[in-house]
């Protein structure tokens, strides 16, 4: 009897390691396979060329997107325009021989919009934030997730999102906060209606990060003062965010889909 369970035991061991080997394998191989190909939006400043030099860093083959072309690996299209995030796709397809593995939705415009502006400004400038904020990276998550269909191959799509679209912002921002609520409703879809057919979506909603981009906030909101709002003292760093794009993008294993990874100094815990 002692020698079945010691049998029992060694096998059910030897299932274990064979299984984790497996997923080690399923792990390496996605890593692998999606090393050249990544299209990252808003990729030359703040938080999006973080991400980039963290995905090459890894190995990782990025083609950007920017307002202006910094190097033959970014596009440049201004989001405003509804037909550029179809060029950005077909440009992209090109750079990379037809083949796209992971999106990173990046792209974001933050720009005070004051209530008392005239009805068309105000009206203006939310519809450039939902455009450029939302539409686009919706836009470029259809063709995406279409691309991966047709091929019949995984994919993965990493939205960077905002602790805004779970908290709200200021009065001047309605616009970005529901661009952002829009975009987690829109991963937290993705990520059900396609996990069978090995499409994943993954979102990351960073509170105050170190960028140019919300600099002019920070100082609108009372500067230093505004960290007493943060139990951690401080506010990210670009290279933060850019690690967990990285993993998102590279590691984060299939049961993560649909995850939203907040990272925002304890500022928002849900």
């Amino acid at each position: 009897m002692l020698s079945q369970n010691l049998l029992k035991r060694h096998l059910a061991l030897h299932a274990r390691v064979a299984s984790t080997q497996r997923s080690t394998l399923v792990a390496k191989f996605w890593i692998l396979a999606c090393m050249g190909h990544i299209l990252l939006t808003g990729s030359s400043r703040g938080i999006g060329a973080a991400a980039r030099l963290a995905l090459e860093e890894r190995g990782a083959k990025v083609i950007g997107q920017a307002t202006r072309a910094v190097d033959s690996q970014t596009i440049a299209a201004n989001f405003t325009d509804p037909s550029a995030p179809e060029l950005v796709w077909q440009s992209a397809l090109e750079l990379a021989g037809g083949e796209i593995d992971v999106l990173v939705n990046n792209a974001g415009l933050f720009e005070a919009n004051r209530l008392d502006r005239s009805d068309i400004e105000w009206l203006d400038a939310w519809d450039d934030t939902l455009r450029i904020n939302l539409t686009a990276a919706a836009q470029l998550a259809r063709f995406a997730v279409r691309h991966w269909q047709q091929r019949g191959v995984t994919g993965r799509v990493v939205h960077v999102a905002s602790r805004a679209g779970y908290r709200g912002d200021s009065p001047a921002h309605w616009h970005y906060a529901a661009a952002k609520g829009g975009m987690l409703a829109m991963h937290k879809t993705i990520a059900r209606a396609y996990a069978s057919e090995g499409i994943y979506s993954y979102a990351v909603a960073p509170g105050f990060t170190d960028t140019a981009m919300a600099d002019d906030y920070l100082e609108s909101r009372g500067g230093a003062g505004l960290l007493a709002d943060i139990p951690l003292g401080k506010v990210a760093e670009p290279e933060e965010i850019a690690r967990i794009i990285a993993f998102c993008a590279l590691d984060a294993p299939p049961s993560m889909t649909g995850t939203v990874i907040d990272a925002n100094g304890a500022s928002y815990v849900r």
